[in-house]
């Protein structure tokens, strides 16, 4: 059996308290809930999450935040899980807003070993706020730096046992990039198959940037 295989409390294991983590997701969709489910049993605390979205209350990344794991959180939409908002308001976790498609740069930028990304979206809101302009040509741009994290949980579709992973339809979204920006990807497979199965035309994410892989569940 492939090394990188491993029962799922060994690989939440390696995440430990105060650890920056990126979880991937949109709504619930491509998030690797059977790892946050351990997480939560784990009772981490002082975490920071980059994420798309909290989510819902009790769902996904919204566990996480509803069981006060999380001290910061670095994301681009808080509206669908009003805890989220209550905490923020009462001072109990950061949230770092950040423009969907900035944050989308922002990461890909830290997978990619880039400076940062420069982008006009945010000039002349609080977006800009701390943040360095530059011009290019006599127009402005933010610079927005990169991120990335101490490790990465991501969900992929069907995963061969040396980490090549397939995404499914829009479950897609920030895994691929997340999976680049983070020192361990720990995969959650909802199908795991024997290397040479799957059409290397259809691998996203190569196995080079997969470290460990944990059974899924496909009903999350």
């Amino acid at each position: 059996m492939s090394k990188k295989i491993i029962d799922i409390a060994d690989a939440v294991s390696k995440i430990e308290d105060g650890m920056t983590v990126m979880i991937g997701g949109f709504m619930g969709v491509g998030t690797p809930h059977k790892i946050i489910n351990i997480m939560v049993e784990n009772g981490l605390k002082d975490l920071t999450i980059i994420c798309n979205d909290t989510g819902l209350k009790d769902n996904g990344i919204g566990r996480l935040v509803y069981n006060k794991m999380v001290k910061k959180v670095i994301t681009s939409h808080i509206g669908t899980n009003p805890e989220t908002g209550r905490q923020m308001t009462e001072g109990e976790i950061i949230v770092d807003l950040v423009p969907q498609g900035s944050l989308a740069e922002k990461i890909r930028s830290g997978g990619a070993g880039l400076g940062g990304v420069l982008t006009p979206t945010g000039l002349g809101t609080i977006v800009e706020d701390g943040k360095q302009i530059v011009e290019v040509d006599g127009k402005k741009f933010l610079l927005e730096k990169p991120l990335r994290a101490d490790v990465a949980i991501i969900l992929g579709h069907t995963v061969d046992t040396m980490g090549n992973i397939q995404y499914n339809n829009a479950a897609r979204n920030f895994n691929p990039i997340m999976a680049t920006a983070a020192d361990l990807v720990i995969v959650e497979a909802e199908n795991i198959v024997d290397v040479r199965t799957l059409n290397p035309n259809n691998i996203i994410t190569p196995r080079i940037f997969v470290d460990y892989i944990v059974e899924g569940d496909i009903n999350g």
